[in-house]
């Protein structure tokens, strides 16, 4: 069943949503739109409107709002039942491929945490929807943890091939078929499992979940099920999410972020409607949709999305304009599930559809090759519509396209290699930062993240060069050794580190940094099955060090100083 038009007008829009958010009764505003509700949709609007009735203009005062919510409203936790998932067991394979006796250790907590990241939406939202804001999914899952409780979609892609490594294929299966039910359901799958969800996507890994899923179990009939509603997926994104662009007379079709929906977010109420405070209605509405699609972006906020205007000294967080700007990560991510897409028509034995995504592959290299790359630079770079000109300022994601492998001659990946080299993103001992700009953002320096090291550590290990595997391994060492190093701190993984802390968790952003944390996990046994039998804790190697500190003195001086080693 679905949620009813009444529980959108609680949880996602309307005056009592406003009036709850904008009273700052809960510290984070996803508290209030994740509680379930105590009393049907209808009863509870008409109790709210019989309520501003009682005061001038309708505002109801804060200590009233309280006494509301108290009444009508339970903690969010309703929605799930216990679950432990069955398929866990103590020993995987992937323990015996870790030399290091901690990291040893550590890996067997790491697959032991998706115990406690496990939840299963309850029966009772499956029958009465319209009293929670959760979507019903039908199997359950792993989620990212902290105030992340639902499913996240594009975090679930390091998630399920963590849940691969773990053995627990039963789980990693269920969370597909519920992508899949999304799918079936929206024509998309949604930026998270909440009905405030439901107008925007993230970055679209179903086809490569169901490719990891497919390669470490050989079931054709996953197949067979997933890809209509890929290829539905696909659809989606190209006739809602893509723009012309023409470069040099020639028109390109290549997607972008765009939630057209000119409302604050409800989980964020309070910051979108300060940050757009003061500004003309319907310039808040257009910021408002910029603000959504960073958030489909899956890189919420960052200074990446900022668009300075002419005589601007400087662009700031209500300059995020995420819609005119072409990424080079989703264009290089729609790339690799198009040359999926064409791999699964083959080994379904459908020709045809295959040589025609394999011709979208083409296409889609040539756009990426017009638009994105600069041969001077040695890079791809996200495009702006509108000053036409490319962003140059460094991201992991300039890289995207050797993750992807789209991309038509090899000699681009050496370039692309000694661009990194010389980009300034190497230059910190605990990861690549987000980008070298410091905004305060929680996708901006000096912030690091689990999916963004992978994709460049993957890329670079694919490269046929001794030089580019000998960084990605470095790289990896890098970011096993930040979470270990936290982990030993804190007891905990975090959904995002400092490149500069040594172990020290990231900030800014939004909300506090959280615990769990799903993706983070998932990354870390992926390298540590990649490269167990070479990573070590207690410090980075040997020669990674020395490496920098010849090559960055001032950033190793700086980590000696400041954190009293290396």
């Amino acid at each position: 069943m679905a949620a009813s038009t009444g529980s959108r007008k609680i949880y996602c829009t309307g005056e009592l949503l406003r009036q709850v958010q904008m009273a700052k009764l809960f510290d984070d505003n996803k508290a209030y739109v994740d509680m379930k509700l105590t009393a049907v949709p209808d009863i509870v609007l008409d109790a709210f409107s019989n309520l501003t009735q009682r005061f001038p203009n309708g505002t109801v005062p804060p200590s009233d709002l309280q006494v509301f919510v108290n009444m009508y409203f339970a903690n969010s936790g309703k929605e799930f039942e216990p679950w432990s998932p069955p398929d866990w067991h103590a020993k995987p394979k992937l323990l015996s491929k870790v030399s290091d006796p901690k990291l040893r250790s550590w890996a067997e907590e790491l697959h032991g945490l998706w115990k406690s990241l496990g939840r299963k939406v309850s029966n009772d939202v499956r029958d009465n929807p319209q009293m929670y804001s959760i979507i019903y999914c039908p199997y359950p899952g792993i989620v990212p943890g902290g105030r992340f409780t639902e499913f996240y979609y594009w975090d679930s892609y390091w998630v399920l091939n963590g849940l691969i490594l773990s053995e627990m294929m039963e789980t990693a299966r269920g969370m597909i078929q519920n992508f899949l039910h999304m799918v079936d359901r929206y024509g998309f799958v949604p930026n998270g499992g909440r009905i405030y969800y439901e107008r925007r996507s993230q970055p679209p890994f179903l086809p490569l979940m169901v490719e990891s899923y497919y390669e470490a179990t050989k079931d054709v009939e996953i197949l067979r099920t997933a890809l209509p509603l890929l290829e539905n997926e696909y659809r989606f994104w190209m006739e809602n999410r893509s723009i012309v662009v023409e470069v040099n007379s020639v028109e390109h079709v290549m997607n972008r972020y765009y939630t057209p929906v000119g409302q604050p977010r409800p989980e964020s109420y309070l910051q979108d409607a300060e940050l757009a405070e003061g500004l003309p209605a319907e310039a808040q509405e257009k910021l408002w949709t910029e603000l959504k699609a960073a958030a489909e972006s899956g890189w919420d906020f960052s200074s990446r999305w900022y668009v300075k205007n002419l005589g601007q000294n400087a662009a700031s967080f209500r300059d995020t304009r995420t819609s005119s700007i072409v990424p080079v990560d989703l264009n290089a991510l729609i790339c690799r599930n198009e040359r999926v897409l064409a791999t699964f028509h083959r080994i379904l034995g459908n020709e045809e559809k295959a040589l025609q995504y394999e011709n979208a592959v083409s296409i889609r290299m040539r756009a990426m090759e017009s638009v994105l790359w600069d041969a001077k630079k040695g890079a791809w770079f996200d495009y702006n519509m509108l000053s036409r000109i490319r962003n140059s300022a460094f991201y992991p994601t300039n890289l995207s396209p050797l993750w992807a492998q789209c991309y038509s001659q090899p000699e681009m990946g050496q370039q692309a290699l000694q661009y990194l080299r010389g980009s300034g993103g190497l230059d910190y001992p605990n990861g690549v930062p987000t980008s070298l700009s410091q905004s305060g953002q929680q996708w901006d320096m000096p912030n690091a993240w689990a999916p963004l090291q992978h994709m460049l550590i993957d890329g670079l290990s694919q490269l046929d060069s001794a030089d580019a595997k000998d960084l990605a391994f470095d790289l990896a060492q890098r970011w096993i050794q930040t979470n270990w190093l936290a982990y030993v701190k804190y007891d905990a993984m975090f959904e995002k580190y400092d490149v500069l802390g040594d172990g020290k968790p990231g900030g800014g952003g939004e909300y506090e940094v959280q615990l769990g944390f799903g993706w983070t996990n998932g990354v870390a046994l992926q390298l540590l099955d990649q490269y167990g039998n070479k990573l070590r804790s207690g410090g980075s190697v040997l020669g990674s060090n020395l490496q920098i500190g010849l090559i960055y003195p001032t950033v190793y001086l700086y980590a000696i100083f400041y954190h009293g080693s290396f």
